[in-house]
């Protein structure tokens, strides 16, 4: 199974920790099955306490002679001390430490497993954490949020308690049910080879029921991410939600999102129930079978009593194993079908690749050109986005993007960071197709400001040093040229205020400048603005359109913008239709050839 090998390359980095979980298992074993078989001359003892072994009996890899053995050192006790008790008190002793032992075999075993559960946990987390944070933007275009979430929570918390209980049942459950029939087998074999053959229907049995869980818990995660993402999209749009009164919509597609996850769960859930009575049942049925069987037995005197009941004692600790193991198996068919999951992210393709030995670019001297650019969002339709578009930005210019909603002015910022990569043509900067050059190397060249101003739920200080490492004096510059100082000074704590989610205890223009901070502290040497002032009212517009003019100062900007009396003084406007250039010009000479960028600003102005 894909699944099963894909979890096994996460325990190589652990081999010495599983080799000391293997080996303190056998331990456990040994001296699990051991003190079952010191019973038998506590037994004789009380049935037959004239019987005794007087000489020390001929080594022997067998029941009997162990048997015997044990036999002989309670004889000695009894005669050194002329007493059975004391033949009883050197068993009760033994009994003590066989079991002491036995137990902290089990404590070392479970000791050295908690770093390896919990360690392959935290490499399946950050590996897909770190996956994420790679994939290209196109993946996000097809896949939920709450499915991504889903995975990195709820399906991680599936492996480690679906395929990590296996680590252990695997190895020590198995080992006690071999050993056990080993020494069975050797007690009688009759008996066992009855028992062996019943063991193999209930193990066909159980994988039958073991195998039916897959599916619909591969479909439960599935129906639990789309969960997630009805509880993220709820959250996130809660305003408008409430806007448009559509509060009981959104709880009745919740309520029919949430029955189907509950009839699906409820099949699998049934199922794992009855893994352990059925278990429990079909053991109970072949104890009744070996006590009807081994009780001929003993009667005909092929076995003797004392050992006989060792047996019944041994394959009744049998059950506890086999209930473990099949309910380890059932299980396991979760958390493989949560490992699937998981499995699917880490096998998406970045499509956005980078050359072997691609260059290293540390600074923008010269020119970026756009040369007969066409691209395309395949997963949608297969109408060209930009088409045949040729631009070149000169260093220290500021280029306008402007045109009605659809032309591609925002594709052509994504295409340039290599956000998406271009199907036909090239993006050079210096002279270089840029994917020639390492990916990082490329945007660290870029600063990015968009309509939405993107914050996370940290302090001041942390989201304008974002990915950077800056200096406390830095911040507090790249702040006051965003014209963002005062109004941080004027929160609770200052640069060390916690923003909220999204920086929603922000306003609009906060937000926006904030990010204008960022922007500045990174210093790049090439901005694009997508429509960084189109959402905020007058006044904040104007502060931050004064903080995007220190910003640009002397650095070559891309400027997306439907404002466009934010734009009239750039070194050229380049207007757009359908992902094709229509018009360039400066303001002034493009109202005068009253095309559809005079038309875009006679309907602003209206």
């Amino acid at each position: 199974m894909r699944e099963i090998t894909a979890f096994t390359k996460y325990l190589k980095h652990y081999k010495g920790l599983i080799s000391l979980n293997v080996l303190f298992n056998v331990f456990y074993v040994v001296f699990s099955v051991f003190s079952l078989t010191v019973v038998m001359p506590f037994l004789d003892i009380i049935f037959h306490p004239d019987k005794g072994v007087d000489t020390l009996p001929k080594f022997a890899f067998s029941i009997d002679a162990l048997k015997d053995y044990l036999n002989y050192i309670v004889t000695q006790q009894i005669n050194q001390y002329n007493s059975k008790e004391a033949g009883l008190i050197f068993l009760a002793i033994l009994i003590t430490v066989i079991f002491f032992l036995k137990n902290l075999f089990r404590f070392l075993a479970q000791y050295f497993l908690a770093p390896i559960r919990n360690g392959i946990v935290r490499d399946i987390r950050i590996k897909l954490n770190n996956k994420i944070l790679n994939l290209p933007l196109s993946y996000y275009n097809k896949s939920k949020k709450g499915d991504l979430v889903s995975s990195l929570t709820a399906d991680v918390i599936e492996v480690e308690h679906g395929v990590l209980n296996i680590l252990e049942v695997l190895v020590k459950e198995p080992l006690t049910i071999l050993v056990s029939l080993v020494v069975l087998f050797a007690i009688s074999y009759k008996l066992t080879l009855f028992v062996f053959l019943l063991i193999l229907v209930i193990a066909f049995l159980i994988g039958a029921l073991g195998k039916s869980l897959k599916k619909p818990s591969f479909q439960g995660q599935q129906q639990l991410g789309q969960i997630a993402s009805l509880y993220d999209e709820t959250i996130t749009g809660i305003r408008i939600v409430k806007a448009f009164t559509a509060e009981k919509y959104r709880m009745l597609q919740f309520d029919k999102e949430s029955n189907k996850f509950f009839h699906l769960m409820n099949k699998v859930l049934r199922k794992r129930f009855l893994s352990s009575p059925l278990t429990e049942f079909l053991s109970i049925a072949v104890f009744s079978s070996i006590v009807w069987f081994g009780g001929n037995e003993v009667l005909s005197g092929n076995v003797k009593d004392s050992v006989f009941i060792v047996y019944l004692l041994m394959f009744a600790s049998l059950i506890a194993p086999a209930k473990s193991f099949s309910g380890a198996f059932y299980t396991l068919q979760k958390g493989l079908g949560a490992m699937q999951r998981i499995d699917k992210i880490l096998l998406a393709k970045d499509q956005i690749k980078e050359e072997e030995n691609a260059q290293e670019i540390k600074s923008f001297t010269n020119e970026i050109a756009f040369e007969n650019v066409s691209f395309s969002y395949k997963n949608y339709d297969n109408e060209n986005v930009i088409d045949d578009f040729s631009l070149k930005v000169k260093k220290g210019d500021m280029i306008a993007l402007v045109g009605p909603s659809g032309a591609g002015k925002s594709t052509l910022a994504d295409l340039l960071p290599r956000f998406y990569d271009v199907l036909e043509g090239q993006i050079t900067v210096d002279g270089q197709d840029i994917r020639k050059y390492k990916k990082n190397d490329l945007r660290a060249l870029m600063g990015v400001v968009t309509q939405e101003a993107l914050l996370f739920n940290d302090t001041i200080r942390q989201n304008i040093a974002f990915g950077v490492d800056a200096k406390q004096a830095d911040i507090i510059e790249a702040a006051k040229i965003a014209n963002a100082h005062d109004f941080i000074m004027q929160m609770p704590k200052g640069y060390d205020t916690i923003i909220g989610d999204r920086g929603m205890n922000l306003s609009g223009g906060q937000r926006q400048r904030l990010t204008i901070a960022r922007a500045i502290l990174k210093n790049p040497p090439i901005l694009i603005l997508d429509e960084a002032t189109s959402a905020l009212d007058s006044e904040s517009e104007k502060l931050v359109q004064e903080a995007l003019n220190k910003l640009m100062r002397n650095r070559t900007s891309i400027v997306i913008a439907h404002r466009l009396s934010t734009i009239q003084y750039a070194d050229e406007i380049v207007v757009m239709d359908k992902g094709k250039v229509v018009e360039k010009g400066n303001h002034i000479s493009l109202l005068a050839k009253n095309g559809l960028y005079k038309k875009l600003v006679e309907l602003q102005a209206f």
